[in-house]
């Protein structure tokens, strides 16, 4: 049977080429996914090993966050000083201590804009040794920063800039721009540098100030003496470190396996992320397998017939069927695994060529389990998908089967999968309706995962009532070819719905998204329409906070109405009403300035008094109302950052806003208790005459022409928004991508089959009159009619998806409803009518060319 089985393949080589490669295609995905991540995990541990070489012992000060992160440090919180660095100098086994101070600097080209992107631009203290070098930062040219009017530059920022040793460069952490001489270029391993940010170095001092406070490090680097054992030296660095749960130390070991950790949960995630849509693909995949067994054991049924009759058992044939299975899978899958391999050779050259992301370097890891899964995938997908073709082939008689090429399916069967798939439709439909009353996403998970395996179960029952729909245009357009198209693709309704349903996924999925894509955007255009007043909003353009200085400077620029800056900070309330965080006792306020606040934002009371700022007091947002049960008049004992004590009432409590969310409270009462460096959210800004360039450009003067600060219209907060939605969209359309590729080899497949199994019937057609171009038009119209039913089945569900997941997210984003982009979807169907026609040229131009008598000869 073995030899039977790989003469069959041998012999149908040509039929089975497309299942190949839609198996080819989802291995291929497998395989690059698990190669790539492999090598950047690799390339990145090998590095994260590199940086900690030389380290012995690491001491961090967590509450050392620089530029404005987080609420600064209290007068009595423990710090890293230079008293502390010398004491863990002189230990007896310390090399070297070096104090390390980070933050953000904002490095802007000769142009005035931003060099790198806001996240990655990295500033750090440049700290010489003996021969006036820094061995962290090797210099490439120049020397390193002396003092505060000096600034060193990495080799790619300063290439990106255009700016030599000498020049003067523009940088600026949370305030205005400073002017800086460039007397080095350094070289840096820093892997948000190599990512396509930037690194500025700064003399320690000018540092200290600009990210801590003066003589503060927030980091402390240990080297040992030769002989001297980390852990020893250790333990004796935490005995003259200042006692605090913010000061940790550690060994660089210890730290290097951290850092490795981490490495490995972010190859984790990226490889699930990826071998998700890689599972699409395959699934997909197996609807195509299946439908081209299901056929060639049709095509076979004289020759399984003969098996049978000469003593073949029905283990034997199913053993065949299931052989052959193995050997495309497997030839498949070895292609896969070399095409897997490309794949991730030309991602990583993309990404270090034209998208500039500058990967760190490493051999490419081509791992035993990578081969093994990848083999073992795609025979086990192949295995599975052939499985009922196989059971299908076993029943064959021997000697009824003689008498006809292909048994067609029984009604019985029939009646038995749509019983099976109205059970799946119902769960699923119930399960998707109590999930989105009680917004539980697992169940509406669950529902719809239920509910569109009950509709793939149910495709072969309503493909006839929605290709009938189209019957009527087709014959009044095209005639006896539209009528004979019509009546083909509903002639096996299993094989329609299993080739129909490899495009269903795909178009499913990426309405799915879509529709959510548009609706979410609505709710954000809808919400800064209406919550918003203000003309212009300031923020930094990395996350970080504003200076102060910031918000003074802007009250001063000219046009300027009405501004308020937004500060948060975070507050011990000692009754412990903070429900739902992560600490039952703390809570985050947002201060803003009471007079000018109702001309900035929207501010509709839905209990207690619109005054309540001016009166000192809190407004509380609903939905944190709601959760936390703080009602008007409640009274809350409160501890600010700086240790003082006292209490707070609430006022008011507002209808939803985006604007302002949780808990607002006056800038008089709770601004003076903020601590040194905790810096603004963001300033808003209103114009005396609206939303002009002259005032843009007034706040951008007003900011000092920082390139790290962002000056943003209702419009642009909007593009951002869009562009940020429609970003993620095209990752995951080009991650589904491969999926449509692989239904279209599936229509491809089917429609060549069905051309070859209809032979003697399309020679009598032509004998009777129908001339090539109405053969070609008959083959062209059913794989149009195939793809649109497709095509429609899968908007119908992603519409369906949709909307349930976007009724359980209702109540996380203001006015959020479903919004369905008619000119999208009905892209979407033109796209599937164009995939049926294309995936029809092949095969209707073979069928064009079959000859007359040829063609009636055959079996």
């Amino acid at each position: 049977m073995f030899r039977t089985a790989l003469r069959n393949v041998l012999a149908h080589k040509g039929r089975l080429l497309m299942t190949m490669l839609a198996v080819m295609l989802g291995t291929a995905f497998v395989a690059g996914t698990l190669v790539f991540s492999d090598t950047m995990g690799q390339a990145l541990r090998t590095q994260n090993s590199k940086s900690y070489a030389d380290i012995a012992v690491t001491v961090s000060d967590n509450a050392a966050v620089g530029n404005g992160y987080g609420d600064g440090a209290a007068a009595d919180t423990p710090t890293l000083t230079e008293e502390t660095r010398k004491k863990v100098a002189a230990l007896p086994g310390t090399a070297e201590a070096r104090g390390v101070v980070s933050g953000f600097t904002g490095i802007a080209d000769k142009n005035g804009a931003l060099i790198g992107n806001g996240f990655s631009t990295t500033g750090t203290n440049y700290v010489p040794g003996a021969d006036g070098t820094d061995p962290r930062y090797p210099l490439v040219e120049g020397r390193g920063p002396k003092d505060a009017t000096e600034i060193a530059l990495d080799t790619r920022t300063a290439e990106k800039g255009g700016y030599h040793v000498g020049d003067t460069v523009r940088a600026a952490v949370n305030g205005p721009v400073m002017e800086l001489k460039l007397t080095g270029t350094l070289h840096t391993n820093d892997p948000r540098v190599m990512a396509g940010g930037s690194l500025a170095a700064f003399d320690t001092a000018t540092a200290q100030k600009l990210y801590l406070s003066p003589g503060r490090y927030a980091e402390l680097d240990i080297k040992a003496k030769p002989g001297t054992d980390d852990a020893a030296l250790l333990t004796a660095v935490k005995q003259v470190l200042p006692q605090g749960d913010n000061i940790e130390a550690k060994t660089g070991r210890e730290l290097a396996a951290e850092q490795d950790r981490m490495i490995g949960k972010l190859t984790k995630m990226l490889n699930l992320f990826f071998l998700g849509f890689a599972g699409i693909s395959l699934f997909v995949g197996i609807f195509i397998i299946a439908n081209t067994f299901a056929m060639l054991v049709a095509q076979r049924t004289k020759e399984l017939a003969l098996l049978r009759a000469v003593g073949a058992t029905r283990r034997q044939i199913t053993r065949s069927v299931k052989i052959e299975a193995v050997l495309v899978g497997l030839t498949a899958s070895v292609g896969g695994l070399v095409a897997g391999i490309g794949i991730a050779v030309g991602l990583r050259a993309l990404l270090n060529g034209p998208m500039d992301s500058n990967l760190p370097d490493g051999p490419l890891v081509v791992s035993p389990l990578t081969v093994l899964v990848s083999l073992a995938v795609g025979v086990l997908v192949t295995l599975v998908a052939a499985w009922l073709p196989a059971r299908r082939a076993s029943r064959i008689a021997p000697v009824a089967a003689m008498s006809t090429n292909e048994q067609p399916a029984t009604q019985k069967s029939l009646r038995v999968r749509n019983a099976v798939g109205l059970l799946f439709t119902l769960a699923g439909a119930g399960a998707l309706a109590a999930g989105v009353g009680g917004k539980e996403v697992k169940l509406v998970g669950l529902g719809a995962a239920a509910l569109l395996l009950g509709v793939f179960v149910l495709t072969p029952l309503l493909s006839r009532p929605l290709i009938a729909l189209l019957a009527p245009l087709l014959r009044a357009v095209y005639g006896t070819p539209g009528k004979l198209a019509q009546e083909n693709a509903v002639r096996n309704p299993r094989r329609t719905a299993a080739t129909a349903s490899a495009l269903t996924i795909g178009v499913t999925l990426i309405t799915s998204l879509t529709v959510i894509g548009a609706s979410v955007n609505k709710a954000v255009d809808d919400s800064s329409d209406n919550d918003v007043k203000a003309d212009y909003t300031v923020v930094m353009a990395n996350g970080s906070k504003l200076s102060d200085e910031v918000a003074t400077q802007i009250a001063k620029a000219p046009g300027v109405s009405a501004m308020s800056a937004e500060r948060g900070l975070r507050v011990t309330l000692g009754e412990g009403k903070g429900k739902g965080e992560d600490d039952a006792d703390l809570e985050w306020l947002t201060a803003v300035d009471p007079a000018t606040i109702d001309q900035l934002a929207t501010i509709k009371i839905k209990d207690g008094s619109a005054d309540a700022l001016k009166q000192g007091k809190l407004l509380v947002s609903s939905g944190r109302s709601e959760q936390a049960g703080y009602k008007v008049g409640s009274t809350l004992a409160v501890t600010y950052p700086d240790g003082t004590k006292g209490s707070l009432t609430v006022g008011g409590v507002l209808e939803a806003n985006t604007a302002l969310a949780g808990v607002i409270a006056p800038e008089g009462v709770v601004g003076p208790h903020t601590l040194p460096g905790s810096g603004l959210n963001k300033v808003l800004v209103k114009g005396k005459d609206g939303a002009t360039e002259q005032l843009r450009q007034a706040l951008r003067d007003a900011t000092g022409g920082n390139p790290l600060i962002s000056v943003k219209g209702q419009k642009d907060i909007k593009a951002e928004s869009r562009q940020d939605i429609t970003n993620v969209l095209n990752l995951l359309y080009g991650l589904l991508g491969m999926s449509v590729v692989i239904a279209v080899l599936g229509v491809v497949n089917t429609m060549a089959m069905s051309v070859f199994e209809r032979r003697r019937e399309i020679g009598m057609l032509r004998a009777i009159g129908l001339d090539r171009l109405g053969i070609r038009r008959m083959v062209r119209l059913e794989s149009l009619l195939i793809a649109l039913f497709g095509g429609l089945v899968g908007v119908g569900l992603g519409i369906l998806s949709a909307w349930a997941v976007i009724r359980t997210m209702a109540g996380d984003l203001k006015g959020l409803s479903t919004v369905v982009p008619p000119l999208q979807i009905a892209g979407f169907l033109l796209a599937a009518a164009v995939i049926g026609l294309l995936a029809a040229l092949w095969p209707a131009h073979r069928a064009a060319k079959l000859d007359i008598l040829g063609a009636i000869k055959s079996e």
